[in-house]
């Protein structure tokens, strides 16, 4: 164990664990494509992509000559009354990708920030607007939207993450989202009756992440979008998991032709480098901010707010997805991860495998232990954390075929031995 490990566990605070149980951490030496290097010699294939975000895996040598770059020029600068040229850039690049009139572009630091700021974008343009009353957000179950509390209000209530901090939470509604005949009717009659109290809907598109890898249908899009017109709601597309061509196309969304009124970005924006985050709105929201009144503006702005490296990378980012086929690669994992996970069906306790882009799903019944399994995957030579009930691939786009087989056999081997 190195020296720094074992007199720092005595300090760190991990998230997400009972720091009373947890085990300690594998110790990280350094990084490179799709492999985690260890202190103890182990080198293991990364099937995280570090929480999705590494999408160009790691170490591109694109994005660190272009942050090398920036760190030598300006680091940092404060945003309020002050510009430069690698966020100006970024914004306008990042409009360039949204849909017509999606194109102001907030930064923050971080993905729960930026729905926090969706939130606050949504439910101010009302206040603007002289609407009282209207300051709820309609999310749905299995859904996560951050760990601030904002965000906790508006995630899934019986999920277990937040359930502690009920009384403090800003009470939002959190119903099913409309994929079924039963839970479209329950949609409809609770817009019929509600959306007079509701500011926006919020969703992540196509595959809820953190609350289990949920897959929907285009369709549910379509149905939110049609809603939302139908009752004068903003919608907002959460993109900061399915974002830059994990789900198989550069945005979740453009699978179902709709656009958002909000979409919010992080994780994979600076290629998994430093944190960054986007909040982009239509131009006709913004406009509801536009006024004589000083109370009328937006009252945010963090500290790092549009970090000049950040920026930086997230800029070499979208030239690789400019210059390199991460969209095409993502089709090319989906069709291995279908075929590598079938057998998994088979498997005791296996109750669903399913696969969307760069996204692969073993659902079991239950995991008791989830960190004696991730320990079995060391063993194996491979990196994958399983989170409630499910066992999760979603590897940098830049993967090999052999490094992801890698991932897949272990993943069948371990499983078929519990």
């Amino acid at each position: 164990m190195p020296d720094w490990l074992k007199t720092g566990w005595r300090h760190v605070w991990l998230p997400y664990a009972q720091m009373q149980t947890a085990p300690l951490p594998a110790a990280v030496v350094r990084t490179l494509g799709s492999k985690i290097f260890l202190a103890d010699g182990k080198v293991l294939v990364d099937g995280t992509a570090s929480w999705w975000t590494a999408c160009h895996g790691y170490n591109h040598p694109h994005i660190k000559q272009e942050v090398a770059a920036q760190l030598e020029a300006m680091p940092h600068v404060m945003f309020g009354g002050l510009a430069h040229e690698q966020a100006y850039r970024l914004a306008t690049r990042l409009a360039g990708l949204m849909p017509p009139g999606l194109e102001r572009v907030f930064f923050t630091d971080s993905g729960s920030v930026a729905v926090e700021v969706a939130i606050k974008i949504a439910v101010q343009s009302r206040l603007n607007k002289g609407e009282r009353g209207r300051n709820k957000i309609l999310a749905f179950s299995g859904g996560y939207h951050g760990d601030t509390i904002g965000t906790m209000a508006i995630c899934d209530p019986d999920e277990g993450m937040h359930s502690l901090f009920t009384g403090l939470l800003p009470e939002h509604p959190v119903i099913a989202l409309p994929r079924d005949a039963a839970s479209i009717a329950a949609f409809d009659a609770f817009l019929e009756s509600n959306a007079h109290r509701l500011a926006a809907i919020i969703t992540e598109p196509l595959v809820q992440g953190a609350g289990g890898m949920i897959l929907h249908e285009p369709e549910v899009l379509r149905r939110l979008r049609r809603a939302a017109d139908r009752y004068g709601l903003s919608l907002i597309f959460d993109e900061i998991f399915t974002g830059f061509g994990r789900t198989g196309t550069m945005f979740a969304y453009q699978q179902a032709d709709v656009a958002p009124d909000i979409i919010t970005l992080s994780k994979a924006l600076t290629g998994g480098t430093l944190p960054l985050a986007a909040t982009i709105a239509s131009a006709a929201l913004f406009s509801d901010f536009l006024s004589d009144d000083p109370q009328h503006a937006l009252m945010h702005g963090p500290t790092f707010m549009a970090n000049a490296m950040g920026c930086a990378a997230a800029n070499a980012s979208l030239d690789l997805f400019e210059t390199e086929p991460r969209v095409a690669q993502a089709g090319r994992i989906e069709a291995q991860l279908m075929a590598e996970l079938a057998e998994c069906r088979a498997l005791p306790d296996v109750v669903d495998v399913r696969v969307k882009g760069a996204i692969g799903v073993v659902q079991l019944a239950k995991i008791a232990d989830p960190a004696g399994l991730r320990g079995r995957f060391i063993e194996q030579g491979v990196w994958v954390k399983p989170f409630g009930n499910v066992v999760y691939l979603t590897p940098a786009l830049t993967i090999s075929e052999d490094e992801l087989t890698q991932l897949t056999g272990a993943i069948r081997s371990v499983l078929g031995a519990v």
